[in-house]
């Protein structure tokens, strides 16, 4: 097992606290490993193995508890008066009406109640009807670039040219054969496709009675146009005239709906505008991150993105890992990559390959220059001839902060 130690330090920091802990995630991104890690960790301070109830719904063994009330019945039995009980319910989302057991588990005292799924929608919609405001959301990601090179035995410039093209899916990093990662990531992308967003749709015609996302043809080409602009702002009329072009008869509504049903599946996250001047956020076009870069390069041939939106996209999911609320920031017609925001501090970044040229790096560093605030200003970049303080400005190589912490 990969230690997620970020993940695993959160998890004990709400042990025992009177909430809901619900881990999403993509599929295969680490969620089972970091409930088992943490499983670990409690039988090695005292808890016994009788306090720890640990049902995985994608077990077959498991199959007959996916009816929620002989669920709740196996889970009430095992519960023990006087101490408290751990509970792990792995992919959750399996169970229909799941949310009614944890529920009822909820108001019943010496237990602690930890759910994983691999869908937003199937956890938010039903979770925030029964328990809102009693619970707490951890989103796993793919193993982070330090994660990665904890395990990779390259040093650290191969490390990121191999992180760069087979993404950080946990797995991958068992795999050694070039064909077979790509298989590795094929299943997983197809699975994620086809299955998890039926069983999202199997849920949306329950609670709507109607099923929008039916077209697995469609859902892909979005997803491969998704894929190839990244970092760019995009509109769901953008996306549908794209379509339109090519020979694709389809309405803005239809978009819209695969595009939310490809970020409920935690393949994409969207990252919203901010004024920087009036500091609010805006309804103009969005971008669009990829969760694994693995995945990306599966889903289109290298030459059709360049390493500039690689690194953004990089950096924009190792910004969330550190905790920060991230947008696109917007001042007049120049933008700032990311616009960070944590304990009610800012933090400004700007990300390119190299800023050897003059042109680029006075294309970065103008945006930071007018941004009239003593928040912290950072450029990162993959060269070291360019490092220093700027005005206040900080250039700093990309790798060094992956790695500082």
């Amino acid at each position: 097992m990969i230690d997620r130690n970020m993940y695993l330090s959160k998890l004990i920091q709400w042990k025992d606290k009177q909430v809901v802990k619900v881990v999403t995630g993509m599929r295969r991104c680490g969620k089972s490993t970091l409930l088992l890690q943490y499983k670990e960790w409690l039988l090695n301070n005292d808890v016994l193995d009788s306090q720890i109830i640990y049902i995985n719904f994608e077990e077959l063994e498991n199959e007959y508890l996916l009816e929620y009330n002989k669920l709740y019945s196996y889970i009430k039995n095992r519960l023990i008066e006087d101490k408290i009980c751990y509970i792990f319910l792995d992919e959750t989302q399996k169970v229909k009406d799941f949310e009614k057991v944890v529920n009822s588990l909820y108001v019943k005292k010496n237990v602690d109640i930890y759910l994983t799924g691999s869908n937003a929608y199937m956890l938010s919609s039903d979770l925030a009807t029964y328990l809102s405001g009693r619970y707490v959301k951890l989103n796993v990601l793919p193993l982070s670039f330090a994660e990665y090179l904890s395990v990779n035995e390259s040093n650290i410039d191969n490390a990121f040219a191999q992180y760069l093209r087979f993404g950080g899916l946990p797995y991958v990093t068992n795999i050694q054969n070039i064909d077979m990662i790509n298989d590795y990531i094929e299943g997983i992308y197809n699975t994620v496709i086809i299955k998890d967003i039926e069983e999202r749709q199997n849920r949306k015609e329950k609670d709507n009675n109607k099923r929008n996302v039916n077209d697995i043809s469609l859902l892909k080409t979005i997803t491969k146009y998704l894929a190839s602009v990244v970092g760019n702002p995009v509109s769901i009329k953008g996306i549908t005239d794209y379509l339109i072009s090519n020979n694709r008869k389809v309405s803005p509504n239809t978009v819209s709906s695969y595009v939310e049903a490809l970020i409920e599946s935690y393949i994409f996250y969207q990252v919203e505008p901010f004024d920087l001047v009036g500091k609010e956020i805006l309804k103009a076009n969005k971008k669009y991150y990829i969760v694994d870069l693995g995945i990306r390069n599966y889903l289109l041939p290298r030459k059709s993105y360049d390493l500039g939106f690689t690194l953004e996209n990089i950096v924009y999911f190792e910004l969330l890992k550190r905790g920060y609320k991230v947008y696109v920031g917007k001042l007049g017609n120049k933008e700032v990559d990311f616009v960070c925001l944590k304990d009610n501090i800012f933090t400004y970044f700007q990300v390119t390959a190299s800023l050897s040229l003059k042109e680029t790096f006075d294309r970065e560093i103008r945006p930071l220059e007018m941004i009239k605030d003593n928040y912290e200003k950072i450029i990162l970049t993959t060269d070291r001839i360019t490092l220093g303080n700027y005005n206040g400005i900080k250039v700093i190589n990309l790798l060094d902060w992956l790695v500082e912490c």
